[in-house]
């Protein structure tokens, strides 16, 4: 990383007409470190990239890639995001969420750690701290996939029966386009709240939705059963 350092008074810089000896030694020593910074920065980044390339074929070697990354560059928050999800892929929770706030410690407007972190603490039961991730996620609007932490911040609040709110998250949810959440899904939770909320009309049309979307999976066979459940 190019840092501007301030321009000094030459004349400061110089003894009798020469610059002074020590002065020449900090200029090296200066020198030296930030060429060792950069290469650290560019190594940092090469071994973020290998992890992230050898993720979904060799986990136990993208957890190495990524461990050297961030101890080359302690401030590599993809590369803490990236330990943090395979944290997160074994059941480590702890171990992801340390691993997720040390990349929001980085960028404190990390919306995608904002929102997994929110993920982490819900798998360890701790809904109120989860839906305070998924609004600072979606407090950032450069956020690129929101409809991912209204998702999880609808189901998060219909766990701790705010069914109000969770049918607003998940109706903004579905707003979103490209959509990152599968819309039958996304449907078929949405569905399950305007049942809770006693608005069956509005839980058939999420459900033929569903049906759409997804004719023969896990979706559809609980849209199914979700339906034989409304009022006729």
């Amino acid at each position: 990383m190019m840092v501007d350092r301030p321009v000094q008074d030459r004349r400061a810089h110089r003894v009798h007409g020469t610059k002074a000896p020590w002065m020449l030694l900090l200029a090296g020593l200066c020198l030296l470190s930030g060429c060792a910074n950069e290469e650290n920065l560019r190594k940092s980044k090469g071994f973020y990239q290998e992890g992230i390339a050898r993720l979904n074929s060799d986990q136990q070697q993208a957890y190495v890639s990524f461990q050297k990354a961030v101890k080359l560059n302690p401030d590599n928050k993809e590369a803490y995001y990236g330990l943090g999800h395979i944290y997160s892929s074994q059941g480590r929770f702890k171990l992801a969420e340390d691993a997720f706030r040390e990349a929001i410690r980085i960028d404190g407007d990390y919306p995608e750690a904002h929102t997994y972190l929110g993920q982490v603490l819900a798998n360890q039961d701790r809904w109120k701290e989860a839906i305070a991730a998924y609004r600072q996620a979606l407090s950032n609007p450069l956020y690129s996939t929101p409809d991912l932490a209204r998702f999880h911040l609808g189901k998060a609040l219909t766990h701790e029966g705010d069914l109000q709110g969770a049918m607003e998250a998940l109706e903004d949810a579905t707003t979103v386009t490209p959509p990152n959440v599968p819309p039958a899904m996304l449907q078929l939770e949405l569905a399950r709240v305007y049942h809770k909320l006693g608005f069956d009309v509005r839980a058939r049309e999420a459900l033929s939705k569903v049906s759409t979307w997804d004719k023969t999976g896990e979706q559809a066979a609980a849209a199914q059963d979700l339906l034989g459940k409304l009022k006729p």
